[in-house]
């Protein structure tokens, strides 16, 4: 491998969610000086449970930060399905929910942002409060202006800022080119654990509709998840809140169990979220010096459960090839899309069922998944069904294979003033 120590690359990163610190992570190892910018005026710890999984376990294992992972894990015990009155229906374990294996663990998207803005601060520059407002690119590298009006200029810049990525907007077009709708909404938001619930999640079933009441280990609150079908994109301002949460009230309004009280608490939520099911499709994640990465290049929805597995799997990938391209973008943006997209492409297409099979959209399809929900423990069969489960998750899991990049080894965890 060229090392890049001596001649370090100054790359810009948008997002600080989970693959621009991630990448930041991996690329000072080798050598490269990043800056992340990110629109949010601080770290953004909430958001939904998330799945490591498969190649993403090594490659937390290579960063230095499983066993942070897995001291917050979730720790769920498993989950039920009840019906109008709340009775239970069925329950199965949080293995076969999850379609994890082994070493495959859970952690809370929020937690996970942390362990890598604590591994990342101290030799990361951190850009809060402020995002790219337009790109110009010359020979030498990228003349960059910012909203606050500070013009700098960079090697490289990475979009690593989501499914509605400013830099995907600004370098290669707007949203509408590249995204593509899977049918369905899905919302999530923190709420008082009126339920009691203890690493267990409860689903409720309509048709076309699904709610999810859980809590996880050491959280004393609950969080809420509502998916709706909706074939048509809705219209709204994504940054507009107080029209999501009339869109969710609309959505599931005559709704019985828990429902209204849990729309209650939706429109008091502060970390409410509401976002289109949808899968980002580009023919190309780079122009230039311009690159994309996680959920701004291939998004691959929430349905996938994959979606947080990729981007640390790209960030490896992506700062692995520019290491070893000696930071020749030209050489390293290739060869990274080409070992990341047939994996993506894979969790892409597995996404597009899950979405089908959270909206059921009949009452006799979703008593019929009831009575396999209630009878499957009972089963001698059991084994090979959950078998058969696990081994699709697993497969996506594994679609992007493991490259060995010499890497320098993981630092001590850093000691961080809270």
């Amino acid at each position: 491998m060229t090392s890049t120590a001596k001649t370090a690359k100054t790359v810009l990163i948008s997002g600080a969610s989970i693959a621009g610190p991630a990448l930041a992570l991996w690329l000072h190892r080798y050598g490269f000086a990043p800056t992340v910018v990110e629109r949010a005026p601080e770290l953004r710890t909430g958001g939904y449970k998330v799945d490591i999984r498969g190649t993403a376990i090594e490659v937390c294992r290579r960063m230095g930060i499983l066993d942070e992972v897995r001291a917050n894990s979730t720790d769920m015990r498993g989950g039920s399905y009840v019906d109008d009155a709340g009775r239970t229906i069925g329950e199965l374990p949080a293995d076969i929910f999850g379609g994890r294996v082994e070493e495959d663990d859970e952690i809370m998207r929020g937690e996970l942002a942390r362990i890598l803005y604590d591994r990342t601060r101290e030799d990361v520059e951190y850009v809060f409060g402020d995002s790219i407002a337009s790109l110009d690119e010359d020979a030498d590298g990228v003349a960059v202006t910012f909203e606050s009006g500070t013009v700098r200029r960079f090697d490289l810049v990475v979009g690593a800022d989501g499914l509605h990525s400013n830099t995907r907007k600004l370098a290669f077009g707007p949203e509408e080119r590249y995204k593509r709708h899977l049918g369905a909404y899905i919302s999530i938001f923190t709420a008082p654990n009126h339920l009691g619930l203890d690493r267990w999640e409860t689903y409720h079933a309509l048709p076309s509709k699904l709610t999810c009441v859980y809590s996880s280990s050491g959280e004393t609150d609950a969080k809420n998840l509502f998916i709706f079908s909706s074939p048509e994109e809705l219209r709204y301002d994504h940054r507009d809140v107080a029209a999501q949460k009339r869109l969710l009230a609309d959505a599931f309004a005559g709704g019985g169990w828990e429902i209204p009280r849990l729309l209650g608490h939706a429109a008091e939520a502060e970390d409410f979220y509401l976002d289109s099911m949808s899968i980002v499709e580009m023919d190309s994640w780079s122009r230039g010096r311009v690159v994309l990465l996680g959920d701004a290049a291939h998004c691959s929805s929430p349905a996938s459960g994959q979606g947080t597995g990729l981007a640390l799997i790209g960030a490896y990938v992506l700062a692995g090839e520019l290491a070893r391209a000696g930071g020749d973008h030209t050489v390293a943006f290739a060869r990274y899309e080409r070992h990341m997209r047939p994996g993506v492409e894979q969790n892409q297409k597995m996404a597009e069922g899950f979405v089908k099979e959270m909206t059921v959209d009949s009452k006799w399809k979703i008593a019929l998944r009831m009575f396999m929900v209630r009878t499957l423990p009972k089963t001698p069969w059991k084994n090979l069904i959950a078998k058969k489960i696990r081994d699709g998750i697993q497969a996506a899991a594994h679609a992007v294979p493991l490259v060995d990049y010499t890497a320098p080894a993981a630092p001590a965890r850093p000691t961080v003033a809270a």
